[in-house]
C-alpha cells in the first residue's frame, strides 16, 4: 500500500509541507487522512481496506474523523454521548459532533465516528469506531466551522448532526470496546506529523522575518543591526531547532519501542511545539508589521493554524497533567 516510513523517516517531509498550508494535501497527507489511512491499515478488514483505505491512499476521495461534540467536555474523550447501539444486523448512531475534520470537502466520502457502545462498561472500554459513508441517511452537515475566520483548509470542520444513522455491522473497526484503542493508536504518529509540520511553519517564519530585518531602514539603519532584532531572530532558532530534535527524538522513540512507551515524549512535543511556533510566528508578525497580519505573507494563516493546535488532539493542560503525573511517579518510585 506504501512505501512504509518510519515515523522518524516521514518527520522530516511533514516539516517540508508544513512551510505551505495546502501542501499537505497536494501529496495526499494531510490530516485526518493520514490518521484514518493508519487506523484502516492496522484495524481494518481486508473489505474495509478494498473499499475505503485504496482509495484514499490511491488520493481518489477524502474522508473525516468524527469524535469532539459540541455539549460535553471532549478533551476527556470518556464524556462522548453519541450512541452506537445494535439492531439486529445494524448498528443505529445517534448523537452530534463538532470539528469534525475533513467533513467540509467536497470529495469526503467515508468518516470514522467515535461512539459509544455499552455506556456500562468500563469508562475506557465503552467506546467504538465506526464507519459511516458520508451520504448515509441520517447524517447532516449543520454547519462549517471557521478557524479565525478561515476555512482551514484542507481539513475543513464541520459541526454534523447524527439522527438514527444506520450501517451494517460489518462497518464497526476491530472490535464493541475498542474505540479508546484506536484512539491512542491514530493520534501518537498524527501529534509527530502536526509537530514537524509546526516546525515547517517556525522554520518559514524565521526566514521570513530575516529577509524582512536585511531590507528595511528605519531611522537610518536596517533592523538587523538592532541587538533587540538580532536577540529574537537568534532565540527564535534555539527553539526551533530545541523542538526539532525533540520531536525527532518522540518520533525515533515510537519506531522502536512503540507509541505506549513513547507516550511523556508524545506528550512533551505536544505541549511545546505549537507554543514554540506561536512565539516565532508572532515574532515574526511584529518585525513585518502591517504586512504580517494580511494576507500578503502566510504569517496570519500560520498563527491561527499554530494557536489551534493548542487544542486540536487534546488541550495543553490535558498532557501537561499527564505527564506531570507520570514524571511524578517515574522519579518517586527510583
Amino acid at each position: 500500500l506504501s512505501p512504509g516510513l518510519t515515523n522518524l523517516e516521514y518527520a522530516p517531509l511533514a516539516e517540508i509541507m508544513g512551510r505551505i498550508l495546502w501542501s499537505s494535501e497536494v501529496f495526499n497527507c494531510s490530516p485526518p487522512d493520514t490518521g484514518n489511512m493508519e487506523v484502516l491499515a492496522k484495524y481494518g478488514t481486508p473489505a474495509q481496506q478494498d473499499e475505503w483505505l485504496r482509495p484514499l491512499m490511491n488520493g481518489e476521495i477524502r474522508s473525516a474523523f468524527l469524535m469532539t461534540e459540541p455539549d460535553v467536555a471532549s478533551s476527556d474523550a470518556t464524556n462522548i454521548e453519541t450512541a452506537i447501539v445494535s439492531e439486529g444486523d445494524e448498528y443505529v448512531i445517534t448523537g452530534k459532533k463538532w470539528w469534525s475534520s475533513g467533513a467540509m470537502d467536497p470529495n469526503c466520502k467515508i468518516a470514522i465516528v467515535m461512539g459509544k457502545t455499552d455506556f456500562e462498561a468500563p469508562r475506557h472500554l465503552q467506546q467504538s469506531m465506526i464507519l459511516v459513508p458520508m451520504d448515509t441517511a441520517g447524517l447532516t452537515i449543520e454547519r462549517p466551522l471557521s478557524v479565525y475566520g478561515y476555512n482551514d483548509s484542507p481539513e475543513g470542520h464541520a459541526e454534523i448532526l447524527l439522527d438514527t444513522v444506520r450501517v451494517p455491522k460489518e462497518n464497526l473497526l476491530l472490535s464493541e470496546g475498542k474505540g479508546f484503542e484506536i484512539a491512542q493508536g491514530r493520534l501518537g504518529p498524527g501529534r509527530i506529523h502536526h509537530c514537524m509540520r509546526l516546525i515547517g511553519m517556525a522554520q518559514r517564519s524565521l526566514e521570513l522575518m530575516s529577509q524582512r530585518v536585511s531590507q528595511r531602514s528605519p531611522f537610518g539603519r536596517t533592523l538587523d543591526t538592532y541587538s533587540s532584532i538580532r536577540q529574537e531572530i537568534a532565540l527564535s532558532r534555539c527553539e526551533i531547532e530545541q523542538t526539532r530534535l525533540l520531536v525527532l527524538s518522540a518520533a525515533d522513540k515510537m519506531d522502536k519501542v512503540g507509541n505506549k512507551e513513547a507516550k511523556d515524549l508524545i506528550a512533551m512535543i505536544k505541549i511545546i511545539a505549537p507554543s514554540m511556533a506561536l512565539k516565532v510566528i508572532d515574532r515574526a508578525i511584529q518585525i513585518m508589521g502591517g504586512k504580517g497580519v494580511c494576507g500578503d505573507t502566510p504569517l496570519a494563516h500560520f498563527y491561527a493554524s499554530a494557536r489551534t493546535l493548542r487544542l486540536a488532539d487534546g488541550p495543553d493542560e490535558v498532557h501537561m497533567s499527564q505527564l506531570g503525573k507520570n514524571t511524578v511517579k517515574k522519579y518517586a518510585e527510583s
